[in-house]
């Protein structure tokens, strides 16, 4: 069994008690926390800006999955690299210079990510693939928590794992939008790494548990 990584997105916290809601994810046997930058443009929401982010990665040690739904993203991969992530994710479909921004994340000594929506099919990837740390499938559209899971997200996995084995790479697999225990097994089995869960994990009874169940699906 590969190693399995549960990133709850903070997008699903309470706002109003959001470094309760960290140091929750802090105890908890999540090893990452996901942050949802949105600018309003290139998805139709407005979420975290640098003063959040920061306001996060005081409250825990985990791990800082940084995923940015902006535009021109190479304006502000550093600062979010400067602000506390380990992890940038950008759009593949949000720049017009995609070898631009993974070199600037590169160039702060964090992981470099790269989404694609679900319209947007694996083989973009083709070339830029080993040069990224990880891959971020969007299993829904961008912009939004709490959405159904699109179905024929499992397969885009599967294909790009293939793509990632074809290439003896060791790439990995992240997925966002609609995940829960119900299909986490499935995932794992089809080659994802890490899960993105927002509403699965903050609207359960008990979030800690929830997060182990998912890791055990």
């Amino acid at each position: 069994m590969n190693h399995r990584i549960v990133s709850p997105s903070m997008l699903s916290a309470d706002f109003g008690n959001l470094e309760r809601d960290t140091k929750m994810i802090d105890r908890s046997q999540a090893e990452w926390v996901h942050i949802d930058v949105m600018d309003g443009v290139f998805v139709p929401n407005i979420s975290f800006g640098f003063p959040v982010l920061k306001a996060i990665t005081s409250a825990t040690k985990k791990f800082m999955d940084v995923h940015l739904m902006i535009v021109e993203p190479e304006k502000y991969v550093g600062r979010f690299a400067d602000a506390g992530a380990n992890l940038v994710t950008f759009h593949w479909e949000a720049t017009d210079d995609v070898q631009k921004c993974i070199d600037l994340i590169r160039e702060k000594g964090v992981k470099v990510g790269v989404s694609i929506k679900p319209k947007t099919p694996v083989s973009v990837l083709e070339d830029i693939l080993p040069q990224l740390d990880l891959v971020l499938i969007m299993s829904v559209e961008p912009g939004f928590g709490g959405q159904s899971f699109i179905e024929g997200s499992t397969e885009k996995v599967r294909e790009l794992k293939a793509m990632i084995e074809r290439k003896g790479l060791a790439t990995l697999i992240e997925i966002d939008g609609g995940v829960s225990r119900h299909n986490a097994r499935e995932l794992f089995d089809a080659g994802c790494d890490a899960l993105v869960a927002g509403s699965a994990v903050f609207k359960a009874a008990d979030p800690e548990a929830e997060i182990v169940a998912i890791l055990n699906a």
